[in-house]
């Protein structure tokens, strides 16, 4: 009898420690430690970063409304979103306040610059809030704005033939989140199949945290057809300022050479202009 009772006993802390390992919030202290930080200005830095490698040349570059050019503006393209480069090429995301479709801007390694409209599929967000670049090239992911289980998929500008300038550059598939994630403003591919992103949600209800930092891995490298995605929170963005209220979580990039994720976070009200950041974190 005593035996008896002794084997249900453990049944029983089984199945409650099952229960309530299913019931923890789906995030997980991942050893991304802060290292430092640089002002981010308001104007040109706001929105996202990259770092774009010529030949020897190494070149941090930032968005923000302050470089959208005037004639792309005047075009009806009045957000620019995080952008990336591989190879020398570096492709930034625009959308329009009209939401009559989306585009990408690539720049080529020599420095000319093509443009590549996106008409928008059903049932898709006029949000171009980001664009990730696969470590091969070929491919490019993007992403919209809102509570999605979804990320899009795209042949890259200039490093892919499957996209021509001056055609419309069609959705080629999509990868498919094992759980929803909200505003996520950037993502960086961390390997051939690895993403990191940020997440501006404020709700918190997804993983447990207000404004994740998140990994997503997929199940294989991105090949043109849809792959699935499994959804992790790693920790909470960097969240310090001077000021009191809400902060936005911005662009993110990730740098293989040094292990640094780079990641802009605006701070609340009058803040936003004097002690913005780009903060540096690494695995530690």
């Amino acid at each position: 009898m005593r035996s008896s009772l002794l084997r249900r006993g453990v049944a029983a802390a089984a199945v409650l420690a099952a229960v309530l390992a299913s019931a923890a919030p789906a995030h997980a202290a991942t050893g991304w430690v802060t290292v430092g930080s640089d002002r981010a200005r308001a104007l040109d830095e706001s929105q996202g970063l990259t770092v774009i490698r010529r030949g020897t040349g190494v070149e941090y570059r930032y968005t923000g409304v302050g470089t959208i050019p005037p004639d792309v503006a005047a075009r009806g393209f009045d957000h620019v979103g995080d952008p990336d480069s591989v190879a020398g090429w570096y492709v930034e995301p625009y959308q329009r306040g009209d939401q009559n479709g989306k585009m990408f801007r690539a720049q080529s390694p020599g420095g000319a610059w093509t443009e590549y409209r996106h008409a928008l599929a059903a049932g898709e967000q006029y949000n171009n809030s980001w664009d990730a670049i696969t470590p091969g090239g070929a491919w490019m992911l993007a992403g919209e704005w809102g509570t999605m289980d979804r990320l899009l998929g795209f042949a890259t500008p200039g490093l892919n033939p499957a996209a021509v300038p001056g055609a419309n550059l069609p959705l080629a598939f999509t990868v498919r989140l094992d759980r929803p994630v909200r505003d996520v403003q950037g993502c960086d591919f961390l390997s051939a199949t690895a993403l990191l992103c940020s997440s501006d949600d404020p709700d918190g209800t997804l993983f447990g945290i207000t404004k994740p930092l998140l990994r997503i891995d997929l199940a294989r490298t991105p090949d043109g057809t849809d792959v699935t995605g499994r959804v992790t929170a790693l920790r909470q963005a960097p969240l310090a300022s001077a000021c009191s209220g809400a902060f936005e979580v911005e662009g993110v990039d990730y740098q293989e050479s040094d292990g640094t994720l780079r990641v802009i976070v605006m701070s609340p009200s009058i803040c936003v202009v004097f002690d913005s950041k780009t903060w540096r974190l690494k695995q530690g």
